[in-house]
C-alpha cells in the first residue's frame, strides 16, 4: 500500500514499521503500531462526540505525543486538526476556535486559564478535553472538562476505516491576518503530498533518520516538518520546551540526524557553554528558515555542527519550502559567497515570477517586485474567506506571497522587502494592522502606525509610532501593557515613539516604508 495522504502515513508504518520507534519525547516513546492504536482511539473518541468527514478539532498545547494522536486520529476520519498557537492571547485563541467551528476542543493543563477565559464564548465546541499530567501540580480543572487520557483510553483501538482524498484538507493553519483577521490556511493533502516526496531528494530524510522536531508544531515549521520525517517512517524526537543547552546534549545522547531550526535557535546554541566540544557526529542535515541566517552564524555552525545546511523559503500558504538554498551554495569562503544573502533556487516543480504590484507584469531579471509563486504545494484556499483567497491566488494560478525580491541571472531569489507590511519577530509573522487595531482601542491615542525595526535577537520587532489624543496622557508602557493584555507577547510593539501627524499619501494610506527608513539605514535590505 502507497502513502498519498496524510492518513496513510499512520496506516502504513504503523503495520509495516510496527515495532519502530515513532516519537519519543523525554522518558516516553510509541512505536508506530503503538500511535496507530492510540490514534484509532482518538478517531473513536471523535466519532464519539459527533466528529465526522472534513469537521474540525482544535489543539492548543505546547508541542507533545497527544498532538499526534489527536492529528492522526482525526486524519482517519478524514477531519482537520487545527493546532492553535499557544502563545496567543485569549480573546485570539477564541476567536480561532470559533472561526474554524471546531466541535472538540483539546486543552494542554498549562493553558487552563485561557480555557477557563474563553470556554462560555465558544460557539461551536461540545467537547472539551484537557491534557492532564496527575503527576505535576497545575490548574485546578472544571469538573465539565473530560481527562484526555479517560476519553482516549475507554474506546477501542479500532480504525474507523474513512478514507481521504487528494483535494480534501488535511492540515488547516491560522495566519495572522492582514486586516486584524486571522485566516485558516487550508493545506490538502495533494498540497502536501506535492513535497513529501522530495524531503528525501533534498533533505535526506530516510527511513532511519531521528528528526528533531523543535519548532511549535502549529507552524508549518513544526507541523510540516514533523509529517515530512513520519512519511519516511523516520523517529521523530518531539521537544517542548525549546531549551538551547538542551539541544546541545541532546543530539548526540539521541543521536538525532536531522532538524529544522530558525537562525535564532542556532545562533543560542552555539553560545550555550560546551557547544564547542559537544557531540554533533550524527547530524546529517540542518534546515534553516523562517528568516536569513547572518555569515557569521552560518560559518560558525558549518564549523561547530559539521553537517549540510539547506535554507528553505515558503509560507504557510504555499506548504513551507518552496525555495531552497542548497549545501553547496553555503561555503562562506567560496567564489559564489553572495548566494548566501539569497534563498536559492525553486524546488521541482515551483514556478516563481516577480511581478510589479501596480500592473500585475512582470519586471525584468534583477529587478524588485512582488514574488509570485505557482505550485501544487499552494493552499486551496483561506477557510471562509473567498474573498481573501480570490485577492492571493490569480485564475491561472499564481499566489503572491506579499514578499518584494528580485532573480538573478542564475535564477536565485533574493528577499528585498515586504510588500504588505509584515513584521517577522523570531521566525513569527506579525500584521501591523492586527497591532494597530488593538492600539487604537486605547484612549490615549489617536492614530498609529506599526513598523518593524531591528532587532540583534529576534531579527526585528514591531515599534508603534503614535499620535497622542487630546487630554490623554499615556505612557510607552502603558500601551505595551495594553497591548500584552489582548495580543500574544510576539505581537506587541517593544518600543512606542510619538508623532504629530502620520505621513500619509493623497489616497490616505499611511506611508509605512517613510516611517520605516530611518531604522534601516546602511542595511543592504529592508527586513532583518
Amino acid at each position: 500500500m502507497g502513502i498519498e495522504t496524510v492518513s496513510d502515513i499512520i496506516r502504513v508504518h504503523g503495520v509495516d514499521r510496527a515495532e519502530h520507534t515513532a516519537l519519543i519525547m523525554g522518558e516516553r516513546s510509541l512505536t508506530w503500531a503503538e500511535l496507530l492504536a492510540r490514534s484509532a482511539q482518538a478517531a473513536q473518541a471523535l466519532v464519539a462526540e459527533g466528529v465526522g468527514n472534513q469537521d474540525h478539532v482544535a489543539f492548543l498545547d505546547k508541542n507533545g505525543i497527544e498532538h499526534f494522536e489527536v492529528f492522526y486520529g482525526a486524519a482517519m476520519l478524514n477531519a482537520i486538526c487545527v493546532d492553535v498557537n499557544w502563545r496567543l492571547a485569549a480573546p485570539e485563541v477564541e476567536y480561532i476556535v470559533n472561526d474554524a467551528e471546531a466541535k472538540v476542543f483539546v486543552v494542554g493543563q498549562d493553558f487552563i486559564p485561557i480555557l477557563d477565559a474563553i470556554a462560555p464564548n465558544l460557539t461551536t465546541v461540545k467537547k472539551i478535553v484537557v491534557i492532564a499530567d496527575p503527576n505535576q501540580p497545575g490548574h485546578p480543572i472544571d469538573p465539565s472538562y473530560e481527562s484526555f487520557e479517560d476519553w482516549v483510553a475507554r474506546q477501542p483501538a479500532v480504525d474507523p476505516g474513512v478514507q481521504s482524498t487528494d483535494d480534501d484538507v488535511a492540515f488547516q493553519l491560522y495566519s495572522s491576518g492582514t486586516t486584524g483577521r486571522p485566516k485558516g490556511v487550508m493545506l490538502t493533502n495533494a498540497n502536501f503530498f506535492s513535497l513529501l516526496p522530495l524531503a528525501k531528494q533534498m533533505w535526506e530524510l530516510s527511513p532511519d533518520a531521528v528528526n528533531l522536531v523543535a519548532m511549535p508544531l502549529f507552524h508549518i515549521g513544526g507541523g510540516g516538518w514533523a509529517v515530512a520525517g513520519m512519511y519516511e517512517g523516520a523517529t521523530s524526537v518531539i521537544v517542548r520546551d525549546l531549551n538551547p543547552a538542551a539541544l546541545v546534549t541532546m543530539i548526540g545522547e539521541l543521536g538525532i540526524t536531522h532538524a529544522f531550526l530558525v537562525p535564532a535557535v542556532l545562533q543560542f546554541m552555539l553560545a550555550m557553554p560546551g557547544a564547542d566540544e559537544a557531540d554533533f557526529s550524527s547530524l546529517r542535515v540542518i534546515v534553516y528558515g523562517a528568516s536569513p541566517i547572518s555569515e557569521e552564524v552560518l560559518a560558525k555552525s558549518v564549523r561547530v555542527f559539521g553537517c549540510k545546511f539547506w535554507q528553505a523559503y515558503g509560507l504557510t500558504e504555499t506548504t513551507g519550502a518552496v525555495v531552497n538554498l542548497a549545501p553547496d551554495d553555503h561555503d562562506v569562503d567560496g567564489p559564489n559567497k553572495h548566494r548566501l544573502r539569497s534563498c536559492g533556487l525553486p524546488g521541482p516543480g515551483v514556478e516563481v515570477k516577480i511581478v510589479d504590484s501596480d500592473d500585475d507584469v512582470e519586471v525584468p531579471i534583477g529587478e524588485v517586485g512582488e514574488i509570485w509563486i505557482r505550485s501544487k504545494q499552494v493552499m486551496r484556499g483561506y477557510w471562509n474567506m473567498p474573498e481573501e483567497t480570490a485577492k492571493s491566488i490569480t485564475a491561472d494560478g499564481w499566489f503572491k506571497s506579499g514578499d518584494a525580491g528580485y532573480v538573478d541571472a542564475e535564477g536565485y531569489l533574493y528577499i528585498h522587502d515586504r510588500v504588505k507590511d509584515m513584521i517577522v519577530s523570531g521566525g513569527e509573522n506579525v500584521y501591523p494592522a492586527e497591532v494597530e487595531n488593538v492600539l487604537m482601542a486605547h484612549p490615549g491615542v489617536a492614530d498609529v502606525a506599526v513598523i518593524g525595526v531591528p532587532d540583534e535577537r529576534w531579527g526585528e520587532t514591531a515599534k508603534a509610532i503614535v499620535v497622542r489624543a487630546p487630554g490623554v496622557d499615556a505612557t510607552e508602557q502603558e500601551l505595551i501593557d495594553f497591548s500584552r493584555e489582548r495580543l500574544a507577547r510576539f505581537k506587541c510593539p517593544t518600543s512606542v515613539e510619538w508623532i504629530d501627524v502620520l505621513p500619509r499619501n493623497p489616497s490616505g494610506k499611511v506611508l509605512k516604508k517613510d516611517l520605516r527608513e530611518p531604522y534601516w539605514i546602511g542595511r543592504t535590505r529592508k527586513v532583518n
